[in-house]
């Protein structure tokens, strides 16, 4: 693919976000009454969704681009330890629905992040998410795949191509970060 098909088809993607609209709105304000209410955010991916889970956990416990205070997230990718152990015990699907299990506390949100939407391990997260009555939000590509449906508020990026998918869930997480960081100090 050219340079400039590939910036075309990011161009397309970012366009069609006016498409989901409503459900990044509704997001946005999930995420911040979860915050304002004192909960904490659990994050996860894979790959590149991993990546962005552990990066918009760092926003949030860090700083974007203002000082404020810290707020509580937990990219449940970052232990190597505990991930390696859950996976040997359990199976590599349970790797994030067993934290799910052992670290949420009810009003906490669950924000899983999948280019394809059929990644196992993402599936049993947000089946865990909802055992335990918490909200959840889905960054999800393509079509949604099985995700779809599964969490409170799915946010599928509409196009094909989980490049651009994965690249429009980053400029989500900014846009969501822009919004934490207007509503604290």
């Amino acid at each position: 693919m050219t340079f400039e098909a590939s910036l075309a088809e990011t161009l397309r993607t970012f366009q069609a976000l006016v498409e989901i609209r409503p459900a990044i709105d509704r997001a946005g304000e999930l995420i911040l009454s979860t915050l304002r209410g004192g909960r904490k955010i659990l994050l996860c991916g894979n790959g590149g969704s991993a990546a962005e889970a552990q990066h918009f956990a760092t926003e949030l416990a860090g700083r974007y681009a203002k000082n404020r205070r810290a707020l509580p997230a937990i990219a449940l990718t970052a232990d190597g330890s505990l991930l390696t152990c859950i996976g040997n015990d359990y199976g590599f699907e349970a790797v994030f629905a067993r934290q799910i299990a052992g670290l949420a506390q009810p009003g906490d949100l669950v924000i899983v992040l999948t280019s394809s939407g059929n990644s196992p391990d993402i599936l049993a997260a947000l089946q865990a998410a909802k055992k335990q009555d918490l909200a959840s939000i889905a960054f999800l590509g393509r079509s949604g795949g099985k995700c779809k449906g599964v969490a409170t508020v799915d946010l599928v990026v509409p196009g094909t191509s989980g490049r651009t998918a994965q690249e429009a869930h980053l400029f989500l997480v900014h846009h969501f970060c822009e919004l934490i960081d207007a509503a604290f100090d």
